[in-house]
């Protein structure tokens, strides 16, 4: 791998890294203000359908997380298993699409149904 290459991976890691933290404090005030107002599953899905800004919100922390997860991966599979070359980045790039899939979908059963 080129170090161009190692450099952007190294960025994109810290970048998602960063849009991660900030989505997990959103996330984790939204859930405290939700238990203290007495708020139900039921009551936090009805604010949640055809709500844009929520769909925007939880798509940008899924996507920060198939970016930041199978960079991270890589190189627990190179550094444990001695993995190298494509099947490390065809295991970590794999483990990423199916992240994506399902937080996807998970998005759009939050906001579509």
């Amino acid at each position: 791998m080129s170090a161009a290459t190692q450099a952007r991976l190294w960025y994109a890691q810290r970048v998602s890294a960063m849009v991660l933290a900030l989505c997990v404090l959103v996330h984790l005030a939204t859930l405290i203000y939700a238990t203290r107002h007495g708020l139900t599953a039921a009551a936090i899905l009805g604010r949640t359908r055809g709500s844009g800004l929520a769909a925007l919100f939880y798509a940008i922390f899924v996507i920060a997380c198939a970016v930041h997860v199978p960079i991270g991966l890589a190189k627990v599979f190179e550094e444990w298993l001695r993995w190298r070359g494509r099947i490390m980045a065809a295991v970590s790039l794999a483990i990423g699409a199916v992240i994506l899939f399902l937080g996807m979908r998970a998005v759009y059963a939050v906001v579509i149904g």
